[in-house]
This record gives structure tokens, sequence and C-alpha cells, in this order.
């Protein structure tokens, strides 16, 4: 299944995408000429931790790639339903509030589809119960907003 994204998460992973191939590039490759202009490479620690910082770099590249070309684009919540980028209240069964965000980026304050909270509450409505299966136990929570 294709990872989804809205239309603001697919444009920041395309900004990451474009730093990353050109000025990030660009750096590395200036790291590694100046580092190549000290020396016998073999005991050059310059050389090879720039080097090393590309093959990062070029796998992340690859990575960001790869999730932009498969993804599908969707609209956050428009139909009352939670879906990937809505922020959802939920409320567990001591009363306790916690307010995420369903995002396949994450980052502080959300949760991933893929989770046991992002997969119990995607797909559902303000006012379902839902049980989340988590590693340390499950619990019961209830969606008490979709904001």
């Amino acid at each position: 299944m294709a990872e989804q994204l809205t239309p603001d998460q697919h444009a920041k992973l395309a900004a990451e995408l474009a730093e990353l191939e050109g000025p990030r590039r660009q750096e590395i490759v200036e790291a590694i000429r100046v580092a190549r202009g000290h020396g016998d490479l073999s005991e050059n620690f310059e050389y090879h931790a720039a080097k090393n910082e590309q093959a990062l770099l070029e796998r992340r590249i690859a990575i960001l790639r790869d999730r932009l070309e498969h993804s599908q684009i969707v609209e956050a919540g428009a139909d009352g339903v939670v879906s990937v980028g809505s922020r959802v209240v939920v409320v567990d069964e001591a009363g306790e509030r916690l307010e995420v965000e369903l995002s396949a980026l994450g980052g502080a304050g959300t949760v991933s589809p893929q989770s046991p909270l992002g997969s119990a509450i995607l797909g559902k409505r303000v006012g379902q119960q839902v049980d989340v299966q988590a590693p340390r136990g499950a619990w019961r929570a209830t969606i008490a907003e979709i904001l």
C-alpha cells in the first residue's frame, strides 16, 4: 500500500529532497575536493569522513525519492473521519486527554498510521471507542475531537 501524505507533508519531503540534492550535495563534493588536496588518502581522516557523509546523504536522497514516488496524496479529515494529517484528541479510560497528529513523517506530537494508536483511530469518527493493542498492553480510548 502506498504511503499516505497530505499535500503539506508531501511538500515538506520534496523541499528536503531539493535541499539535499542541491546545496547539501555541493557542500559535500567541495569537502571531498578540499580533503583530497591534503595528500595521502589512506590516512586522511577528513577525506574518509566526507566520503562517509556523502554515502549517508545519497542514502537519504534515495529514501526520499522512493517515498515521494510511491506516496498517495490525501486530504486530512475531509469527511469527519480520522485520516493521515488529522489532529485528533483521544481520551483514555482514566479520562486523560491526548492530542496527536496522524503523520507518516513523525516528529513531536505525531503518531504513525502504522503505530498501535494510529492504526486503531484511522478511519474512525468522533465518539467511537477504539481498542489500542500496544506493546505494554491493550487500552481503550474514545475519539473526543478531530481538529
